[in-house]
């Protein structure tokens, strides 16, 4: 893997997060050496602190010496920072690359917020409102694949791009999310295109590289969920 010059790559994360994934995933499909840092989040670390004052949270790429924070920022960063190095993140053109981030950004505002909702919802009415906002957003982005990879396999045409990575940080959550419901989130009935992504996304081999187990993020599931509603329990007594 090849790295720029001679600073050093170092990413703080936590291996459950989606967001950290994304940023895994650009740095392997980019061809980037990077030294990983596992954060204890009940004990965050002073390098974590120093680098990201304001939000205190992972991901946190530190490159040269240098912080940047928040997934969406860091790929972007990645992109122009080793632009010499592996297949470009986002396209040339800029149609194209404001298409890319407007995807990314209903992703992240309408999909994971509805996602959220659906397995966080404080009533059973939240969670079904929630459940049907996520799916209508699966439709939606299932339209946005056919209109981006123009007949390839990726959004980003026949290599892998922003978007990819973007909805590919969920794709292990999406996976656990359907274990533990029984329902399929790329349903190949309602959404082929997507369920094909899904399977071509996931069998990548910088994708399989940092993909966490599907079996490991059901238990962790489950475990935030005993302890919320054991707190729930508790503020009822």
């Amino acid at each position: 893997m090849a790295g720029a010059g001679d600073e050093a790559v170092k990413l703080l994360g936590m291996w459950a997060s989606p967001f950290v994934l994304r940023v895994q995933l650009a740095l392997r499909l980019k061809g980037v050496s990077y030294e990983y840092v596992e954060e204890d989040l009940k004990n965050k670390s002073e390098l974590l602190l120093k680098s990201n004052p304001v939000h205190n949270r992972v991901p946190v790429l530190i490159h040269g010496g240098k912080p940047v924070c928040e997934s969406s920022v860091i790929l972007q960063y990645i992109d122009e920072a080793f632009a010499g190095v592996g297949p470009p993140l986002l396209p040339a053109d800029p149609h194209d690359r404001a298409v890319a981030r407007f995807w990314a950004a209903y992703i992240e505002d309408t999909l994971l917020k509805a996602s959220s909702q659906a397995s966080r919802g404080k009533t059973e009415e939240e969670k079904a409102e929630g459940k049907k906002q996520a799916a209508a957003a699966v439709v939606t982005l299932e339209g946005a694949l056919r209109e981006c990879s123009k007949g390839k396999a990726f959004f980003g045409g026949d290599s892998p791009g922003y978007v990819d990575i973007v909805l590919g940080g969920l794709l292990p959550w999406a996976l656990a999310g359907d274990r533990l419901t029984g329902a399929t989130t790329f349903d190949p009935a309602t959404t082929p295109l997507l369920a094909a992504w899904a399977d071509s996304f996931g069998g990548l081999e910088a994708v399989e590289a940092v993909m966490p187990d599907v079996g490991k993020l059901v238990e962790f599931a489950m475990a935030m969920y005993a302890r919320a509603a054991a707190e729930a329990a508790g503020k009822t007594d």
